[in-house]
């Protein structure tokens, strides 16, 4: 049985969110008081609803508190957003997933009960300053005690090198989680690049021109490989 979200507030923020669940099997319930918003995504998701998401006998009516998840995504209305939270947490919601503007807002939401927030703007601000920093880094996850996995491209100097050789954790301090590679392959009758995950890779492994290496480390042995090896 496919899991079941709400996704309510649906700007681009929403929609992204609504889409992507969709696209993973996933049954999502799409709920704005815009109805272009609304019928933008009748086609992408099982169901839209154009309604009011403050209205407590609104929210039951649908079932919402019945779903497993639901995804607060209202961007602007900061006080219906609280609101809609309140009605949420009161209906004993399983989980709910809410954005929010800056620390107050944080501050706010977390003090009404609501534990997992999202920033999606600091979020962005802090992999569009990675990338400026770091061009070779694709993306990123944080993770406490200045550790983060990084996705990042294999560096010049250590293509057609064994893992063994560039000595990663004996030298680094660094390990890398999996390598992502480039294959030719054909589709619909031409020749295509595809990248696939090589699983969990050996001392043996070689690295190769246009690999992507999964890496976990601390923020200043990550720098430091990056900084040596480019």
């Amino acid at each position: 049985m496919s899991q079941r979200y709400a996704v309510i507030g649906l700007g681009q923020f929403g929609r992204a969110i609504a889409t992507a669940l969709a696209s993973k099997g996933a049954e999502v319930v799409a709920i704005d008081n815009n109805p272009q918003h609304v019928d933008q995504l009748k086609d992408d998701v099982a169901l839209v609803v154009c309604m009011d998401a403050t209205d407590r006998k609104a929210l039951i009516a649908h079932g919402i508190h019945e779903l497993d998840a639901v995804v607060l995504a209202i961007g602007k209305d900061f006080e219906s957003l609280l609101l809609c939270a309140a009605h949420l947490l009161e209906m004993n919601c399983k989980r709910i997933i809410t954005r929010c503007h800056g620390k107050h807002q944080r501050m706010i939401l977390e003090r009404l009960g609501v534990s997992e927030i999202l920033t999606p703007e600091d979020e962005v601000g802090k992999i569009v300053a990675e990338r400026l920093l770091n061009p070779s880094i694709l993306s990123f996850l944080e993770l406490p005690d200045d550790f983060e996995i990084v996705e990042i491209r294999a560096p010049q100097k250590i293509i057609n090198r064994s893992l063994e050789d560039v000595g990663l954790r004996d030298k680094y301090k660094l390990t890398v989680i999996t390598i992502k590679r480039e294959f030719q392959e054909m589709k619909d009758g031409e020749s295509v690049t595809e990248q696939h995950v090589l699983g969990v890779p050996s001392s043996k492994t070689m690295i190769t021109e246009n690999d992507t290496l999964m890496i976990f480390g601390q923020v200043k042995d990550i720098k430091r490989f990056t900084d040596i090896n480019e």
